[in-house]
């Protein structure tokens, strides 16, 4: 009787055995035919996530360049626009904050308030017109614009690499492969409403030259002392 019982629990036990084998079996299987599949996808997620970082990496750098030429530029308008104090501390403060921002979201809020401050600054040459002819300042001004268009340009870039990745990480496969990839969605850099609507429509064409001004007439000299 013991043994007929020890029997069939070595059977049971070799049974339990062979499934565990099959199912083991199987799933070595499956991985090794969804691996060609599984491959692909991650490194995918992992290529998109690099061309966002090396993406931000250049609008980083161009930002960098403009962050360079504003003490320059601040230096140089505080020669003529001395009682702009609250633009300048301003200006300071959101440069500030860039440097310590810690991630994209941060830099991209501070670059959007340095812009509409900046656009500020700009404007003050109406202002005044000493400031307009100073050859530094119109330098300043050049290698300022020139920066904006790249900034303009690597910002693009930028997005586009970021819609690409969202829509990877949206999508039902790519949202997997993004997950066991640790990748996540990157912030867009678009001008916020303040930044859109601060920048001034400055007219920098020279302006036509009023009437010239009349010389002041003469008074009449009074008769000396004693005359007829």
């Amino acid at each position: 009787m013991n043994r007929t019982r020890e029997t069939a629990r070595a059977s049971a036990r070799a049974a339990l055995l062979s499934v565990v084998v099959i199912a083991v079996a199987v799933i070595i299987v499956l991985g090794l035919a969804l691996l060609p599949l599984y491959i692909p996808g991650y490194n995918r997620a992992v290529r998109l996530d690099q061309a966002t970082s090396q993406a931000w990496a250049d609008v980083d750098a161009q930002l960098q360049r403009r962050l360079d030429l504003i003490p320059n530029l601040v230096a140089t308008v505080q020669g003529y626009a001395t009682h702009e104090k609250e633009i300048f501390e301003n200006i300071a403060q959101a440069r500030t904050k860039y440097f310590q921002a810690d991630n994209v979201a941060g830099k991209i809020q501070a670059s959007n308030e340095l812009t509409g401050l900046l656009s500020r600054l700009l404007v003050l040459q109406e202002q005044y017109p000493q400031l307009k002819a100073n050859q530094n300042f119109l330098a300043l001004q050049d290698q300022l614009e020139g920066t904006e268009n790249r900034i303009a340009v690597a910002r693009t870039r930028y997005n586009e690499a970021v819609g690409q990745l969202e829509r990877y990480t949206k999508e039902f496969v790519g949202s997997f492969f993004a997950k066991r990839a640790g990748v996540k969605a990157k912030p867009y850099f678009t001008a916020t409403e303040a930044a859109r609507t601060a920048a001034p429509k400055v007219d920098f064409t020279p302006k036509p030259a009023g009437p010239p001004a009349q010389p002041p007439v003469p008074a009449p000299t009074p008769p000396a002392p004693g005359g007829p």
